[in-house]
């Protein structure tokens, strides 16, 4: 089994260098059709490997698969309103977005990895951490519901604030660095607001996982298939996000869909060994709450003027 999570981690890295170097150079940037077709080979990408669970584990691996891929993705929405915020808050070039989302999911893929091997050992050990998880689902959902939107301020950011003290901040964006020598004839080392930007983006995915990753170990606890779910959600994350940035509000109504998600899940969680819910049925419910929230938006846009 190992021998397989190397080759697909490997298979991760090599995309994620290929989409960096080869399809998406220096200061280039990302236009809504390359976008979206990037987003579509994602998506094809993860059907493939879908039949190749299917073929090597079975069928009831590859619906655990197809389910965590689209709450994982669905999820993952939410994820695009924040690195919204983010960018726009700090300004961000448009050419330099695509290489903060590249390390920030570079990031983001080790942290997961983490949390889910954490999160499924602790499983078989401690079974009654399963209830823990699903109150934190429904919570998480009840928030969204009142809270609307995820309200995020940058600037109270604890990582920003502790970077500042740590390492002076040039005022200004330097290209694509992270870091630079030398600032307008000052000699030493200081960070540039692009380092600021990717430490939110590392330190609001924390938080996302908090949620996401409990949902799919509610459908799994296979951390093979929780894991890479994951991944190719969070690869198509960065395209995605360039496809619909110029549409986020027009779905109005999808953050209550992910939030009736996220309780549904919670109850599952809760009451699995007295209920049990069959995959197939979780993932019909899990579509069917998105494309309600999808087309209610659709029908009732956000009114202008």
């Amino acid at each position: 089994m190992l021998y397989f999570w190397i080759l697909f981690n490997l298979f991760a890295l090599g995309m994620l260098a290929l989409d960096l170097r080869v399809f998406h150079r220096p200061g280039h940037v990302v236009g809504f059709r390359e976008a979206l077709g990037w987003s579509a080979m994602w998506i094809a990408l993860a059907a493939a490997f879908a039949a190749i669970i299917l073929l090597w584990q079975g069928h009831q691996a590859a619906l655990e698969f197809v389910t965590g891929y689209v709450l994982e993705l669905s999820l993952s929405v939410d994820n695009l309103f924040v690195f919204l915020i983010i960018f726009r808050y700090f300004t961000v070039p448009d050419e330099q977005q695509h290489r903060v989302l590249f390390w920030g999911i570079l990031g983001a893929l080790v942290m997961r990895g983490f949390f889910i091997l954490a999160g499924v050992n602790l499983i078989h050990r401690f079974h009654w951490i399963l209830y823990g998880f699903g109150a934190l689902l429904i919570y998480s959902g009840v928030r969204v519901c009142a809270l609307g939107e995820h309200q995020i301020d940058p600037s109270k950011n604890p990582v920003v604030n502790g970077l500042r003290q740590i390492i002076p901040v040039t005022s200004d964006y330097q290209g694509g660095r992270f870091f630079v020598r030398d600032w307008r004839g000052n000699p030493g080392l200081y960070a540039t607001p692009l380092l600021i930007v990717l430490a939110v983006i590392e330190t609001t995915d924390v938080l996302f996982a908090v949620d996401s990753i409990p949902a799919v170990l509610a459908i799994t606890l296979n951390a093979f298939i929780v894991y890479t779910s994951n991944v190719f959600a969070i690869l198509g994350l960065r395209s995605m996000y360039f496809a619909v940035a110029g549409l986020m509000k027009v779905f109005r109504f999808l953050h209550y869909g992910l939030a009736v998600v996220l309780i549904l899940i919670g109850v599952k969680m809760l009451t699995a060994d007295y209920f049990p819910v069959p995959t197939a049925a979780t993932l019909g419910i899990v579509a069917g709450v998105l494309a309600v929230s999808v087309t209610a938006s659709v029908l009732r846009p956000v009114k202008r003027g």
